[in-house]
């Protein structure tokens, strides 16, 4: 199987294209398996959706300003700074 796609989206959600979305399974804290609707599955980032784990738009109401790009030691495998 393909590897899943996942995109930050800027200053939004967690986004997997329509494509992928066959290949999901998301769980939530108590077991139960959540299904995905829509052309393709955004995913909260800001915590502040009412459809958590998924976006409602939330994010640009609040004006979350999120980090898009990786961090650098987290690409190299030096892991978070103690």
């Amino acid at each position: 199987m393909p590897p899943i796609t996942i995109k930050v989206l800027k200053d939004g959600p967690l986004q997997i294209p329509a494509e992928d979305i066959p290949n999901v399974v998301i769980v939530d804290a108590d077991g139960n398996t959540l299904t995905p609707r829509g052309k393709a599955l955004k995913l909260c980032r800001c915590g502040g959706s009412s459809t958590k784990p998924f976006c409602d738009g939330t994010h640009s109401k609040i004006g979350f300003r999120g980090a898009e790009e990786a961090v650098r030691e987290h690409d190299e495998g030096l892991g978070p700074r103690a």
